[in-house]
């Protein structure tokens, strides 16, 4: 779907409403979508749509998955959420999860980025590299 100029711009400055700081308030979230429902604002269709992506996109930003082969203890999961804030922010909040597919290593996903570092996914490339 193709947004037009004015219902991104729209968008832009309904997120900027509900998100003071670069931070999302779900409060002023639900302000903004009943503002929207009541005026009824031509194109409010596209702008909602762009709304919602860029409220989803900074919830993903905000939220760190990581995937280990074995359980990290409390002090490793401090550890690793330390970097994370400082890397990313103080506002990521990271979900541990054990993946013993991974055989060895860690996968960190935030946003659309993932840092993988893993044995199966290097055995994967290195089976790829050598069958060429």
């Amino acid at each position: 779907m193709k947004l037009s100029k004015e219902a991104r711009k729209g968008a832009r400055l309904l997120f900027n409403a509900a998100c003071p700081n670069g931070k999302l308030d779900e409060a002023k979230v639900r302000q903004v979508l009943v503002s929207v429902e009541q005026r009824r604002p031509p194109q409010s269709g596209q702008i909602l749509h762009e709304f919602y992506r860029l409220v989803r996109l900074l919830i993903e930003r905000s939220t760190a998955t990581v995937e280990t082969a074995v359980a990290l203890s409390i002090a490793q999961k401090s550890e690793v959420q330390a970097a994370l804030r400082q890397r990313f922010g103080s506002d990521v909040n990271a979900t541990f999860s054990v993946n013993s597919d991974l055989i060895a290593g860690t996968r960190v996903r935030v946003g659309s980025d993932v840092y993988d570092s893993n044995i199966r996914d290097r055995l994967a490339r290195l089976r790829q590299g050598l069958s060429h």
